[in-house]
């Protein structure tokens, strides 16, 4: 009998887009699916690793395989890594369209020779869950006859926009280099968005961009998937959920977090973490506004003067994450002169923190966020409201739902005019205190409350999860 279960037993390899915030989520899948019964090969860049590993404490050597603890803690995930077809030294967003070109053209043979090997050495894989972004995924699973599983990282909105370029191309709103500014009310499941609220890769005019062709390819390929997951909650965007539901077997597992939220078992950061806590332990609660822009989006030198002139105007007290590079790979002195006098003890920089932990701690009480996914989440978890700058791709669209759907967030902007000291401040003293900012924490206490319902053993998340699951065996049943 057990042996008939080991045969049963469903193994998938996962392959994440190589960028923290697509890792991160797919680390966290791949636990949840080893917690319940899954073998999971997990395969990253050689690069992303590189990374992993140096930001650690120390350079741990069991970091060489980043689900080491994971493994003693009993799930069955293995580790592997490939080439994305580039040295380690190679400045990847420095050369962002030599590295998008390899993308397309070089890294998906080192991907297929690797899942060749695998499936030759080990018979019983029978999965793969690839980043809906990569460009390959259907003819993989097709030749090594697996199930072919597309895991989207972002809401389930941006998923259908890229998912109907079709309709906006035949309207007017995309591919063309006047396109039509009026309101898109076509897209099914989606309710009425302007064209500004479009990612910004769809508003793009060189329309045979690197990026375009990706986009162009990996949603044709989207559309051939078995299955398609989304860290998305069903309750949030049930009517656009429903529609690609009707397309394709769709599936609103999210959030995926680690089970202890401030502490993962597996690495998955790109730079080494300053811990905040003794700092925000001398604070009040909700006195600190958190800042971040994501692990790799920059920020114009003039916007970040603002937004400092607009911390000191504000009188709040603050975290900042200024990574090294957040607005050139050349820049260093990007503040103010005399700012960090100035800050004093009511500000902190620093080049990178966990991001949860701090959101999690109750002196907190808004984020100034560029408004990634995996931060939007995060925030919504934590019960944090949210001051808007989105900079580009999904963080546009991203803000609509913050701020116009679910009302748990302000612009800091208006996304026309350049950003100012003055509103800055205005907007971070509006979150910070006062009857907005009340507002926004009612709004967010019931989005809390709706993603705690759906992660609850009966929530719409885990029964999503547990059919997935279900509808999976099946379909590797039927393979066979």
């Amino acid at each position: 009998m057990e042996e008939d279960n080991q045969c049963t037993k469903p193994h998938a390899i996962l392959v994440p887009l190589p960028l923290q915030g697509h890792v991160i989520p797919f680390t966290n899948l791949a636990v949840k699916l080893a917690s319940n019964g899954f073998t999971i090969t997990f395969v990253n860049t050689q690069h992303i690793h590189h990374q992993i590993t140096k930001s650690q404490p120390n350079n741990k050597t069991e970091q060489d395989d980043i689900f080491a603890a994971a493994r003693k803690s009993g799930l069955d995930i293995r580790y592997k890594t490939v080439s994305d077809g580039f040295p380690l030294a190679f400045n990847r967003f420095q050369n962002l369209d030599q590295c998008l070109e390899g993308h397309l053209h070089v890294y998906p043979a080192h991907v297929d020779e690797l899942v060749g090997d695998l499936v030759q050495s080990d018979p019983s894989i029978t999965c793969f869950i690839a980043d809906t972004f990569h460009t390959w995924p259907q003819t993989i699973a097709n030749k090594y006859n697996l199930v072919n599983v597309s895991f989207w990282t972002q809401p389930a909105l941006v998923l259908s926009i890229y998912y109907h370029l079709d309709l906006l191309r035949q309207n007017g709103h995309f591919g063309f280099h006047d396109k039509r500014e009026d309101i898109i009310d076509y897209i099914p499941g989606v309710q009425a968005i302007e064209p500004k609220d479009l990612m910004s890769d769809l508003q793009a005019t060189d329309l045979l961009s690197p990026m375009l062709r990706i986009i162009y390819k990996a949603f044709h390929e989207v559309k051939r998937a078995d299955f398609i997951l989304i860290n998305t909650v069903q309750e949030l965007e049930s009517e656009t959920l429903s529609a690609l539901h009707e397309k394709q077997p769709t599936y609103a597992i999210g959030p995926i977090f680690p089970s202890e939220t401030t502490k993962s078992i597996v690495a998955t950061n790109l730079m080494s973490e300053f811990d905040c806590t003794q700092w925000l332990n001398a604070k009040p609660p909700g006195s600190v506004l958190f800042i971040s822009f994501g692990s790799y989006a920059q920020v114009t030198t003039k916007d970040i003067e603002e937004i400092a002139h607009g911390l000191l105007l504000s009188k709040v007290s603050f975290i900042w994450v200024l990574r090294p590079d957040t607005t050139s790979y050349e820049e260093t002195n990007i503040l103010p002169v005399g700012f960090d006098d100035e800050i004093k003890d009511r500000g902190m920089i620093v080049p990178w923190c966990s991001q949860i932990k701090v959101l999690l701690h109750p002196a907190v009480g808004g984020f100034l966020t560029h408004c990634g996914w995996n931060s939007i989440l995060e925030s919504m978890w934590c019960g944090v409201p949210m001051l808007c700058f989105p900079l580009w791709t999904d963080q546009i669209t991203n803000r609509k739902l913050v701020v116009d759907d679910w009302g748990i967030g302000l612009n800091i902007c208006d996304g026309v005019k350049p950003i100012t000291r003055v509103e800055v401040a205005e907007k971070i003293n509006h979150v910070m205190s006062g009857k907005l900012g009340h507002g926004l924490q009612k709004e967010i206490k019931n989005v809390r409350q709706t993603m705690e319902d759906a992660l609850a053993l009966n929530g719409s998340s885990q029964k999503n999860f547990f059919q997935f699951i279900s509808d999976v065996k099946n379909k590797v049943q039927t393979r066979n």
